[in-house]
């Protein structure tokens, strides 16, 4: 029973880093128990930063434990006083080369306990191909034709294990190899040579590492009696970041998976977000994304273990329209992300015709598919997704449109010409225009679904282009998360697009009419778009100009009596 009342719970959830709205977790939960925010959020999807990680702003995770500079157990326990409850993250497919599972292997090598818990390469392609000179498989070109790796080459990170001994390990995103600077006594104590010997030495080395040069590219020159003995020393120092795929069919990596489910509902989670799952699933000649049966057996897995703890799980997944990857996990019962709705938004705004709008709301509610939409969020807008669902050309007008006004596109990782999404501000992307925002919010709103709030779009944050320069090649992301100071933020209160949003927002929590089991009912033409809400006595009712961007909405009862009433002006 409970878990239909996660079903039908259906008000606005923030989104936001710990420390995007101040210094940390401590002065969100401040600003949500003010006047000015109390009561409107009945969620808050707080991104994985609020762990032990080190990477990619959460999404490398070390342990599940609460990360000490940004959150205290206490503020956690003042969300549930203030009703809200969390949606958070769970990375199924891979942990931090800093979490204590790989640096066992890297200390005890095959005598770790946890060996098994990342993918062996070797091991899982054994006798499915050839062995290079580096020591690692290259699999039957056969069995990796539908394998889609997200960087160049093959997916691997060669371990050094404590005798010496190079293993591959599957490594699908992120990894960095580093490795020491030495000083002179260093190199005496562990090679055996003269102090001075070691201090020209160790100033080669240290020249040729700073410029990211490996140990074995290193000119020695009149010291390559020493080659082999520096380099297998620099080798034994080597230090990983990263992040490891786990290995599924290890009884580790399970009893790991119910103890983090374990310990993100003890800090109050209703909703788990399951990022990069679609890759957790392996085998030899299968897809590594979304394979099938594997990326179904393994959600059953998960989702018994959730259900423990009635907890709703939302897989993330990218796939466009045609694919109707949605529709099937909305099938077997999961709550889905609308990744289609701030592109469609864009679309109808730009062009003044909401049609398509129109139809995707419809195909949600003939088709009862529950879902967290938004607008903004902590990664670009999504254009894949599109596809299949509008013409490209009108695809390809979006993104123009963006670019023009300051954001980047995407590719498909690292695949030019195959667009993936959009790097800019919601706010940036409508031309800096209050009057698009409060339209795009208002639609939200009353689209299906549990909106989801970014905390930037909220606060109408223009594209950050100094955060871009300082996270450097691939910094496109940083554009949308520019972290706001607690006096930012009270000048922002005073302003008439947030108020107004604010305003909407209260309505949208409050107000009766909403919820998954309401009735909904969309008309329109051309730029004209209608959407009502019913339930119990209510009816809340949207009447938007897309060409004009005006808009009125009502809160009535069903006798006519009027509650609550916003224009556009």
């Amino acid at each position: 029973m409970e878990t239909l009342n996660i079903l039908s719970e259906n008000r606005p959830m923030l989104n936001a880093y710990p420390d995007s709205m101040g210094e940390s977790l401590r002065d969100i939960v401040d600003l949500l128990g003010s006047e000015e925010l109390k009561g409107i959020f009945s969620s808050f999807y707080i991104l994985p930063s609020i762990f032990n990680t080190d990477l990619d702003r959460g999404f490398s995770v070390i342990d599940y434990s609460l990360n000490k500079i940004l959150c205290h157990p206490s503020d956690i326990e003042e969300l549930k006083i203030l009703g809200i409850d969390l949606k958070l993250d769970f990375i199924l497919n891979h942990m931090s080369a800093l979490s204590k599972q790989f640096q066992d292997i890297i200390k005890n090598g095959d005598e770790s306990e946890y060996k098994d818990f990342f993918i062996n390469w070797n091991e899982f392609w054994k006798g499915r191909g050839s062995v290079t000179e580096e020591g690692f498989i290259k699999p039957d070109a056969e069995l990796i034709k539908d394998m889609f790796f997200r960087k160049p080459g093959l997916p691997i990170l060669m371990v050094r294990f404590p005798d010496g001994k190079e293993v591959p390990y599957w490594n699908t995103f992120y990894q960095e190899v580093r490795y020491s600077k030495v000083d002179a006594q260093d190199l005496m104590k562990n090679i055996g040579i003269q102090f001075q010997e070691a201090a020209v030495l160790s100033e080669l080395i240290n020249k040729a590492l700073s410029e990211g040069g490996k140990p074995s590219e290193i000119s020695f020159d009149r010291f390559a009696d020493y080659k082999e003995s520096i380099i297998a020393y620099l080798e034994s120092q080597r230090k990983y970041l990263g992040q490891m795929d786990l290995n599924i069919k290890s009884p580790l990596v399970w009893d790991f998976y119910e103890d983090t489910v374990k310990q993100l509902h003890s800090y109050g989670a209703k909703i788990v977000r399951l990022d990069a799952f679609a890759y957790a699933p392996k085998e030899p000649g299968e897809r590594n994304f979304l394979n099938e049966p594997g990326t179904w057996e393994v959600l059953d897995k998960i989702r018994k273990i959730a259900d423990k703890y009635n907890i709703m799980l939302l897989p993330e997944i990218h796939a466009s329209y045609e694919e109707k990857n949605y529709e099937q996990f909305s099938e077997k019962g999961y709550m889905i992300y609308d990744f289609f709705l701030p592109g469609l938004i864009i679309d109808a705004l730009e062009s003044a015709e909401g049609e398509h709008l129109i139809a995707w709301a419809e195909e949600l509610k003939e088709k009862n598919i529950k879902v967290v939409n938004m607008l903004g969020c902590h990664d670009g807008i999504p254009l894949l997704d599109l596809k299949g669902m509008i013409p490209e050309e009108r695809i390809q007008r979006i993104i123009d449109i963006v670019v023009s006004r300051g954001g980047y596109v995407k590719d498909l990782h690292g695949q030019k010409n195959v667009y993936y999404q959009v790097n800019a501000t919601y706010y940036s992307a409508l031309g800096d225009s209050d009057k698009k925002l409060l339209m795009a919010r208002v639609l939200q709103l009353f689209m299906p679904g549990k909106p989801q709030i970014w905390y930037l779009d909220l606060f109408a944050g223009r594209n950050d282009y100094e955060a871009i320069k300082r996270a450097g090649a691939g910094g496109h992301k940083e554009i949308n998360r520019t972290n706001l100071k607690t006096g930012q933020i009270k000048e922002m209160l005073q302003s008439n697009v947030v108020k107004k949003q604010l305003e909407m927002l209260r309505f949208r929590s409050e107000f009766k009419a909403f919820g998954f089991e309401s009735k909904m009912t969309i008309s329109g033409s051309g730029p004209k778009i209608s959407i009502a809400w019913e339930n119990e006595s209510y009816r809340a009712s949207l009447h938007a100009d897309l060409e004009n961007m005006s808009f009125v909405i009502k809160g009535e009862e069903l006798n006519g009596n009027t509650l609550f009433s916003m224009t556009s002006d």
